[in-house]
Protein backbone atom coordinates (compact mmCIF):
# COMPACT_ATOMS: atom_id res chain seq x y z
CA UNK A 1 0.00 0.00 0.00
CA UNK A 2 2.88 2.11 1.09
CA UNK A 3 4.84 1.16 -2.32
CA UNK A 4 1.52 2.57 -4.31
CA UNK A 5 0.92 5.67 -2.29
CA UNK A 6 4.92 6.89 -3.31
CA UNK A 7 4.23 5.85 -7.05
CA UNK A 8 1.12 8.11 -7.64
CA UNK A 9 2.68 10.89 -5.50
CA UNK A 10 5.62 10.39 -7.52
CA UNK A 11 3.82 10.12 -10.92
CA UNK A 12 1.68 13.49 -9.49
CA UNK A 13 5.01 15.45 -9.14
CA UNK A 14 6.34 14.50 -12.77
CA UNK A 15 2.82 15.62 -14.31
CA UNK A 16 2.45 18.29 -12.44
CA UNK A 17 5.36 20.62 -11.66
CA UNK A 18 6.60 20.75 -14.99
CA UNK A 19 3.03 22.12 -16.31
CA UNK A 20 2.87 24.50 -13.22
CA UNK A 21 6.20 26.36 -13.96
CA UNK A 22 7.99 27.92 -17.16
CA UNK A 23 11.48 29.55 -17.27
CA UNK A 24 12.52 31.94 -19.91
CA UNK A 25 15.62 32.78 -21.39
CA UNK A 26 16.79 35.16 -23.49
CA UNK A 27 20.54 34.47 -24.84
CA UNK A 28 20.69 37.49 -27.07
CA UNK A 29 20.20 40.28 -24.40
CA UNK A 30 17.37 42.00 -26.21
CA UNK A 31 14.11 42.89 -24.06
CA UNK A 32 11.43 44.05 -26.43
CA UNK A 33 7.84 43.65 -26.19
CA UNK A 34 7.20 42.21 -29.76
CA UNK A 35 3.62 42.82 -29.20
CA UNK A 36 4.29 46.21 -29.22
CA UNK A 37 7.58 47.02 -31.54
CA UNK A 38 7.54 45.59 -34.79
CA UNK A 39 10.08 47.90 -36.64
CA UNK A 40 13.39 50.06 -36.46
CA UNK A 41 14.66 52.92 -38.12
CA UNK A 42 18.56 53.87 -38.17
CA UNK A 43 19.13 57.77 -39.89
CA UNK A 44 22.41 58.51 -41.02
CA UNK A 45 25.14 59.21 -38.59
CA UNK A 46 27.09 61.56 -40.04
CA UNK A 47 30.91 62.20 -39.49
CA UNK A 48 31.14 65.24 -37.49
CA UNK A 49 34.81 64.65 -35.97
CA UNK A 50 37.95 66.90 -36.88
CA UNK A 51 39.50 64.05 -38.30
CA UNK A 52 37.50 61.99 -40.67
CA UNK A 53 38.04 58.62 -41.94
CA UNK A 54 35.25 58.16 -44.96
CA UNK A 55 34.65 54.70 -44.46
CA UNK A 56 33.60 54.63 -40.75
CA UNK A 57 30.19 55.96 -41.53
CA UNK A 58 29.39 53.70 -43.89
CA UNK A 59 30.87 50.82 -41.33
CA UNK A 60 29.32 51.83 -38.13
CA UNK A 61 25.77 51.97 -39.69
CA UNK A 62 26.13 48.18 -41.36
CA UNK A 63 27.18 47.17 -38.24
CA UNK A 64 24.22 48.56 -36.26
CA UNK A 65 21.57 47.18 -38.60
CA UNK A 66 23.64 44.07 -38.77
CA UNK A 67 23.19 43.59 -35.23
CA UNK A 68 19.62 44.73 -34.95
CA UNK A 69 18.72 41.88 -37.45
CA UNK A 70 20.74 38.94 -35.88
CA UNK A 71 19.79 39.37 -32.06
CA UNK A 72 15.89 40.73 -32.33
CA UNK A 73 12.81 40.00 -34.67
CA UNK A 74 12.25 44.15 -35.81
CA UNK A 75 12.22 44.40 -39.27
CA UNK A 76 14.70 47.21 -40.19
CA UNK A 77 12.69 50.02 -42.12
CA UNK A 78 13.31 53.45 -44.15
CA UNK A 79 10.39 54.98 -42.29
CA UNK A 80 11.36 57.34 -39.83
CA UNK A 81 7.57 56.95 -38.00
CA UNK A 82 8.61 53.49 -37.20
CA UNK A 83 8.03 52.18 -33.73
CA UNK A 84 12.10 52.62 -32.76
CA UNK A 85 14.17 54.62 -34.32
CA UNK A 86 18.42 55.39 -33.93
CA UNK A 87 19.75 58.86 -34.92
CA UNK A 88 22.68 60.43 -34.50
CA UNK A 89 26.46 61.56 -35.70
CA UNK A 90 30.20 60.13 -35.31
CA UNK A 91 31.38 63.61 -32.93
CA UNK A 92 35.08 62.27 -32.21
CA UNK A 93 38.00 60.12 -33.87
CA UNK A 94 40.75 61.37 -32.04
CA UNK A 95 44.45 59.83 -31.30
CA UNK A 96 46.45 60.38 -28.54
CA UNK A 97 49.56 59.15 -27.00
CA UNK A 98 48.95 56.56 -23.96
CA UNK A 99 52.74 54.91 -23.37
CA UNK A 100 55.87 56.59 -23.11
CA UNK A 101 59.37 55.04 -24.16
CA UNK A 102 61.91 55.59 -22.02
CA UNK A 103 63.69 57.83 -25.16
CA UNK A 104 60.15 60.12 -24.56
CA UNK A 105 58.59 59.01 -27.52
CA UNK A 106 55.11 57.81 -27.39
CA UNK A 107 55.15 53.92 -27.78
CA UNK A 108 51.20 53.63 -27.61
CA UNK A 109 48.77 55.79 -29.66
CA UNK A 110 45.03 55.13 -28.58
CA UNK A 111 42.31 55.50 -31.42
CA UNK A 112 38.96 56.66 -29.78
CA UNK A 113 35.74 56.77 -31.64
CA UNK A 114 33.00 59.03 -30.42
CA UNK A 115 29.31 58.30 -31.49
CA UNK A 116 26.34 60.52 -30.40
CA UNK A 117 22.90 58.73 -30.11
CA UNK A 118 19.55 59.43 -30.06
CA UNK A 119 17.19 56.62 -29.26
CA UNK A 120 13.24 57.61 -30.07
CA UNK A 121 10.53 55.24 -29.06
CA UNK A 122 7.71 56.06 -30.86
CA UNK A 123 5.54 54.21 -28.82
CA UNK A 124 6.72 55.48 -25.15
CA UNK A 125 8.75 58.30 -24.89
CA UNK A 126 9.81 57.94 -21.60
CA UNK A 127 12.32 55.13 -22.85
CA UNK A 128 13.54 57.33 -25.58
CA UNK A 129 17.59 58.51 -24.93
CA UNK A 130 20.36 60.71 -25.96
CA UNK A 131 23.53 59.58 -25.16
CA UNK A 132 27.45 59.46 -26.33
CA UNK A 133 28.97 56.21 -26.36
CA UNK A 134 32.89 55.77 -26.98
CA UNK A 135 35.34 52.91 -27.08
CA UNK A 136 39.54 52.89 -28.61
CA UNK A 137 42.02 50.74 -29.09
CA UNK A 138 45.64 51.01 -28.76
CA UNK A 139 48.42 50.06 -31.41
CA UNK A 140 52.04 50.57 -31.47
CA UNK A 141 53.49 53.97 -32.48
CA UNK A 142 56.16 52.06 -34.63
CA UNK A 143 52.62 51.47 -37.05
CA UNK A 144 51.64 53.80 -38.80
CA UNK A 145 47.77 54.19 -38.52
CA UNK A 146 47.05 54.07 -42.71
CA UNK A 147 48.50 50.42 -41.86
CA UNK A 148 46.42 49.43 -38.88
CA UNK A 149 43.27 52.34 -39.41
CA UNK A 150 40.97 49.28 -41.15
CA UNK A 151 40.87 46.82 -38.29
CA UNK A 152 41.12 49.33 -35.59
CA UNK A 153 37.76 50.55 -36.62
CA UNK A 154 35.84 47.40 -37.39
CA UNK A 155 37.18 46.39 -33.57
CA UNK A 156 35.93 49.90 -32.03
CA UNK A 157 32.36 49.91 -33.73
CA UNK A 158 31.99 46.14 -32.59
CA UNK A 159 32.70 47.73 -29.19
CA UNK A 160 30.09 50.62 -30.32
CA UNK A 161 27.42 48.37 -31.58
CA UNK A 162 27.16 46.69 -27.99
CA UNK A 163 27.51 49.31 -25.95
CA UNK A 164 24.49 51.06 -27.88
CA UNK A 165 22.46 47.64 -28.09
CA UNK A 166 22.54 46.65 -24.33
CA UNK A 167 21.77 50.62 -23.42
CA UNK A 168 18.90 51.01 -25.60
CA UNK A 169 17.51 47.17 -27.13
CA UNK A 170 18.72 45.62 -24.55
CA UNK A 171 17.25 47.30 -21.88
CA UNK A 172 20.48 47.29 -19.60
Amino acid sequence: MLRRFIAILALMVLVLVPSSCSISYKLNGAAIDYSVYKTLSFGDFPIRASLVYPPLQQLFENKMKDMVAQNTRLRVVDNPNSDLRMEGEITGYTLSPQAVSDNAYASQTRLTITVHVKYIDNKNAALSSEQSYSAYRDFDSNQMLTDVQDELCSQICDDLKDLIFNATLGNW
